[in-house]
């Protein structure tokens, strides 16, 4: 009879044993190389997990613990004069926080250590000390260095107690915990759920005895699960960190979908946590099933995944999926309430994606030029059924003189932001014309297809939707143009593997050129680009068209 704990707990051995490996290798080029102090104690983390595991090659090894005694002594001096670490950021707490969480995990490790790792123990325990107090005092940049830091006090807690900790931790909590009703916090970033926000919460609420912070983190992963795509990644389009122009692998979630399959009997949890293949981070699953034995345990029942779409409103995001077949809709721009391009922003001008087996659309985005305001950001989603509608009203002026009163003989007018560009010229008191652009665009899910229509008035407006392929496909009935094709009439395909996306489009203009990015990139020089194989549909005059995209 198989024994699912004893196999799991034998592949995860077996990945930080090689992770180890990789670690005593590197240690004189890592510790020569001017390191982050978090690749530091990782490194030393993951040799301390061998080190005390009876199952691995490096159980009560000298080799490792001396490689482990000389990490933690390099990262004692890399404290700086008040016990935090410097990085990008000076003195920084929240980064601190990452490192003395993984300190800590090494610290609790150490209670079941061999022989000879005493020492050890209380490097370990002389970092955290300095730590400590600079960081229930210090402050954060970023919505999750809320809970990364109050993980790191309630660890240490944990292991030196100090109810100083925990009032602080519950003076951060008293904010409230900052996730949606979709299950996704505030950031909207899978990244951040991934390494920041739910392992923080998870240690928080084991530790110090929130089991409300738990539930939270359970609804993130229902999000996480609803907006996995079939290609094995997480839909990252409506994040408002840098994630949002890349893409985020489901498999490093692992440890989490086991954690509450196991925990709660979740079969859902159990049937993503069954899907992936390999352990992404196997110093860190170790530590897990070394501390918590019951997370290599058997999972529950695992329950298939339904065919159907995950709406989330607050993102004005949507996954429709089916087997190797989805679509993501994505209208939640804070472009439209923002007026600008910043870190923190969803700014994604993707608007659609389209996943078919091997053939992928990676993005599909309308550009235009109108005042330089950039390509179609929809500021909201409305859904009904399988049928979305994106709608946006992008607007400039044109300024007429200063009234008598605001003007000024020196002709020295304040420097203002009209929402385009600055200026002296004082753009609050003139009289202004508008100029507007309103489009629309309604996105229908259908059996294997997708069909887009869209509305831009005024049709003058030049403007042509960019469909970012995948790399590694083939178009047909295309020729070139500047930065990609265009069809050749009114129907494209492209290819990969056995697989095929259709494009078919009622009306089309001429091309005259590609994507433009708009001023806010323009002016620097930069680009938000999409990457991969580009087909381009200029629209007609009309400003109206339809899109067919049909998988095969």
């Amino acid at each position: 009879m198989r024994d699912s704990r004893t196999e799991f707990a034998g592949a995860a051995t077996a990945a930080a044993d090689a992770r180890a490996r990789e670690v005593l290798g590197g240690v004189d080029a890592l510790l020569g190389s001017d390191p982050h102090h978090r690749a530091v104690m990782g490194a030393a983390k993951a040799l301390v997990a061998c080190a005390v595991n009876p199952a691995s090659a490096f159980f009560a090894s000298a080799e490792a613990e001396g490689a482990a005694q000389r990490l933690v002594d390099f990262l004692a001096g890399m404290q700086v004069g008040n016990g935090l670490f410097d990085g990008e950021n000076f003195a920084s707490p929240p980064d601190t926080a990452f490192t003395v969480n993984d300190l800590c995990d090494a610290y609790a490790l150490l209670a079941t250590a061999p022989e000879g790792f005493a020492a050890l123990g209380d490097s370990l325990a002389a970092v955290a000390a300095r730590a400590a107090e600079p960081l229930r005092l210090g402050g954060v940049h970023t919505p999750n260095h809320r809970w990364e830091l109050s993980s790191a006090l309630a660890k240490l807690h944990r292991h030196w107690p100090d109810e100083r900790l925990v009032a602080r931790v519950d003076e951060w909590l008293s904010e409230g915990v900052d996730i949606d009703a979709d299950g996704w916090y505030s950031e909207r970033s899978p990244n951040y759920a991934l390494w920041v926000s739910n392992p923080a919460l998870i240690a928080i609420g084991e530790h110090l005895g929130r089991p409300a912070l738990l539930d939270l983190v359970e609804r993130s992963l229902e999000a996480v699960a609803a907006a996995t795509l079939p290609d094995g990644t997480v839909e990252t389009v409506h994040s408002r960190r840098q994630d949002q122009k890349g893409t985020i692998a489901l498999a490093p979630f692992l440890m989490q979908f086991r954690r509450f399959a196991i925990r709660r009997g979740r079969g859902d949890f159990a049937a993503v946590a069954a899907g992936i293949e390999g352990i992404a981070d196997p110093a860190s699953a170790l530590t897990e099933i070394l501390l918590e034995p019951d997370l290599a345990g058997e999972l529950p029942e695992p329950e298939a995944r339904k065919a159907g779409t995950a709406v989330f409103a607050g993102s004005g995001l949507a996954v429709s999926r089916d087997g190797d077949f989805a679509a993501t809709v994505y209208g939640g721009s804070d472009y439209a309430a923002q007026g600008r391009i910043r870190s923190g922003l969803a700014t994604n001008p993707t608007f659609l994606r389209l996943f078919a087996g091997e053939a992928v659309l990676d993005s599909v985005r309308l550009s235009r030029d109108f005042f330089g305001l950039g390509p179609f950001r929809a500021d909201g989603l409305d859904a009904d059924g399988s049928t979305f509608l994106l709608r946006e009203r992008a607007s400039a002026a044109y300024y007429g003189p200063l009234p008598a009163g605001f003007r000024r003989g020196d002709a020295v007018y304040d420097l203002a932001d009209e929402g385009r560009f600055s200026a002296a010229m004082d753009f609050a008191h003139r009289p202004a014309e508008p100029v507007a652009l309103e489009t629309s665009v309604q996105i229908t899910v259908g059996e294997r297809e997708v069909a887009v229509k869209i509305a831009a008035d005024p049709g003058r407006v030049r403007q042509v939707l960019e469909l970012a392929f995948r790399d590694g496909g083939e178009l047909e009935g295309v020729r070139p143009v500047d930065g990609g094709f265009e069809p050749e009439g009114t129907s494209a395909v492209y290819r990969k593997g056995g697989d095929r996306i259709a494009v078919e489009v009622d009306a089309r203009g001429a091309f005259t050129r590609g994507y433009h990015p708009g001023e806010d990139y323009t002016h620097l020089g930069g680009t938000d680009a999409a990457q991969g194989i580009r087909l381009y549909v200029p629209l007609p005059a009309t400003g109206r068209c339809t899109l067919v995209l049909r998988a095969a």
